[in-house]
């Protein structure tokens, strides 16, 4: 039998789950494998890649059941036969919300599960997805260990005002508060500035994640202490299909007005707004930067506009900007949306190199630019890894 020595990485998103095999016996996590578990399909797949890309399996369902537990008996199958039985020693969950009480990641248990499924009201879209796994891999190996990891831990230091809501306190002792998500890219995103530009890993830095969801976090000597979503994953940028930041009013209006319920209410901002609402066309940045409706040039354009705003509103906590980093889908691979946003961002000092950013390069300021603007890639599931490995090794296990 193999050693005990991998962590599997689930990452849970609306309509699938990437998830990574890593070897944890070293100084730092190993990918032995990826992949992609897609159980909303009519024909739900997984398929698993080498880290260079090589298809190592694939398999597709004829139809899908609920909680798609035969897709992750499919990849548990796959890691034993070929990485070995006995191999995997934990499997790694992104928790979007840990609420008020979890700053880092945890060995779940049946409590830590009940908990977490408590606050499902503050990311009804996502804290379900991500549970999902947990209940599902927990029947098929109830012994193996699990742990939870959470989006919402990087940015638990934040304090009052940059924190708070401006509402009775009564409900800010019962845990209404601004948290903040994406912390699991934003802290790798923190280690990797640290390491390929040491010099500005302490200075005054804005990272914009910028995908499906989007969100910003200003960051000061390497520790978030502001960000752009709030309670929910809904505050903040224009997403693929959430509204971001909204006047409370127009929420009111639909209530009373269009007597909507807040079930309707509920999905309207959750799967119908954002760039699909405001296009009518797609919640796809590829799709609309490639459409010739103006409607589709509008969303695009509210986008950028939106998250430049965003970033002046960080640099304001920062009381300052030196640093401007992109990352995520969006901002890894649409130049456009990065030259639209350091356009609006032109009065800073922001300067874009129009090569640099076609060629997307990892330093695409001109020299000129009062403001350093780079390209990273994200690697949320390194991140979980670590913290699995780490888990792990201080032995904090039920």
């Amino acid at each position: 039998m193999a050693a005990s020595n991998a962590v599997l990485v689930l990452n849970a998103g609306s309509s699938s789950i990437k998830f990574g095999l890593f070897e944890i016996s070293g100084s730092e996590p190993a990918l032995l494998c990826k992949g992609l578990l897609d159980e909303h399909e009519a024909k739900p797949r997984l398929v698993a890649k080498s880290p260079s890309g090589e298809t190592l399996f694939e398999t597709q369902r004829e139809t899908s059941d609920a909680d798609g537990g035969h897709l992750f008996a499919d990849v548990l199958g796959f890691i034993e036969d070929r990485f070995g039985q006995g191999r995997l020693h934990a499997v790694g969950h992104r928790i979007v919300h840990g609420g008020p009480d979890y700053s880092g990641p945890i060995a779940l248990t049946d409590d830590v599960y009940a908990k977490l499924e408590a606050l499902t009201p503050l990311a009804p879209l996502h804290q379900p997805r991500c549970l999902a796994p947990v209940r599902a891999i927990g029947a098929l190996r109830p012994a193996l260990t699990q742990i939870a990891c959470f989006d919402t831990a990087f940015h638990h230091g934040l304090t009052p005002p940059a924190s708070r809501f401006a509402i009775p306190r009564r409900y800010e002792a019962q845990g209404l508060r601004r948290y903040g998500f994406h912390g699991l890219s934003f802290e790798y995103i923190a280690g990797r500035l640290a390491v390929i530009a040491p010099e500005l890993a302490a200075r005054r830095t804005v990272i914009a994640h910028l995908g499906n969801g989007a969100s910003l976090c200003a960051l000061r000597d390497g520790r978030s202490v502001d960000t752009t979503m709030g309670l929910t994953p809904l505050d903040g940028l224009v997403m693929g299909t959430r509204c971001g930041t909204i006047d409370p009013g127009v929420l009111l209006y639909m209530l009373q007005q269009e007597t909507m319920t807040v079930e309707d209410l509920q999905h309207l901002l959750y799967h119908e707004s954002g760039l699909l609402g405001v296009s009518g066309i797609s919640a796809d940045m590829r799709t609309l930067l490639t459409s010739g409706e103006a409607s589709a040039r509008e969303a695009v354009d509210l986008f950028a506009f939106r998250a430049a705003q965003e970033v002046t509103v960080m640099a304001n906590t920062l009381e300052g900007l030196e640093c401007l980093v992109f990352t995520g889908g969006i901002g890894e691979h649409a130049k456009q949306i990065r030259s639209a946003i350091g356009e609006r961002l032109a009065w800073l000092g922001v300067r874009i190199d129009a090569a640099a950013n076609d060629a997307a390069r990892e330093r695409i300021n001109a020299d000129d630019s009062a403001v350093d603007v780079l390209v990273i890639p994200t690697n949320e599931e390194l991140t979980i890894a670590r913290h699995c490995a780490a888990v792990l090794q201080r032995g904090c296990l039920p």
